[in-house]
């Protein structure tokens, strides 16, 4: 028996009033978005604004949608659609878990454009101040998966391993953490440095491709320690389905960078 850390349980359910329960996943979803509303009212505002505070206010109830109706068909198509075709009627069972990031991403994606086309903003202005706020939401959500000693990673000898409650008596990698501090901290460090720069804000679209490279490169490496779904397991090329979906992120992020140009002024007549 390898040594390893205690993991320090903690109850999922952070108050339960009768049969309301507040679990701490859905409070990272609920600080998450707040937290990242009210950055981003700041960011927006940033010279040149590129979004009026009330418009902000408006597309956090866009986000949720994109967030929660992405995230739930996300995981539904890429990770258990022979389940759910199956059981079709545990799709709306979202207190059960099952939520994809991937599929939260296409959600707020659409909800961007369509947001932007309805009120008439800079899509790609827009979408760099909003991209830079997401890693809160993801450190918190990645701190949620910890705390329900779910999402472990692989066994290790690490001494930092640790046995998780439903991982086996085998120490894994406390993987949640690290992405956590990749997909979180680390991101979020590098899109409010960039976000923060007049020359870069200038170039549309730089930052949400930073985001959306930044954060596949995070998932990809991350997924080296993470234990696959066990009714998934390794895929192409010993590859996760973590790391098959972050793939067209990092092209997709790439080619926004690459193509980002400052908007042309306007010239007086």
């Amino acid at each position: 028996m390898l040594l390893a850390l205690p993991f320090p349980v903690i109850d999922p359910v952070l108050v339960q009033i009768g049969p309301l329960a507040i679990r701490w996943y859905a409070l990272a979803y609920i600080i998450g978005i707040v937290l990242g509303w009210l950055l981003a009212r700041r960011i927006t505002a940033l010279s040149p604004a590129v979004a009026t505070r009330p418009q902000v206010d408006d597309f956090v109830t866009w986000a949720t949608l994109g967030i929660i109706l992405g995230g739930r068909l996300g995981y539904v198509l890429f990770y258990r659609p022979g389940h759910y075709l199956s059981h079709p009627l545990e799709i709306l069972q979202v207190w059960q878990g099952g939520m994809s990031f991937h599929g939260g991403a296409l959600g707020v994606i659409l909800a961007l454009v369509l947001f932007c086309r309805q009120q008439r903003i800079d899509l790609l202005a827009f979408a760099d101040r909003v991209t830079s706020v997401v890693p809160i939401g993801l450190f918190l959500g990645r701190l949620a998966n910890f705390i329900n000693g779910e999402l472990w990673g692989r066994v290790t000898d690490m001494p930092w391993g640790m046995v998780f409650p439903t991982g086996g008596p085998e120490p894994r990698h406390p993987s949640q953490l690290y992405q956590a501090g990749l997909e979180g901290l680390l991101l979020f460090a590098l899109l409010q440095f960039l976000v923060h720069q007049p020359a870069i804000r200038a170039r549309r679209g730089f930052v949400a491709g930073a985001f959306l490279a930044g954060y596949g490169v995070a998932r990809f490496i991350g997924e080296f320690f993470r234990q696959p779904d066990a009714f998934l397991g390794f895929l192409f090329a010993g590859a996760t389905m973590g790391q098959l979906l972050s793939v067209p992120m990092i092209l997709a992020g790439a080619w926004l960078m690459l193509r980002a140009r400052p908007a042309a002024r306007e010239v007086a007549a």
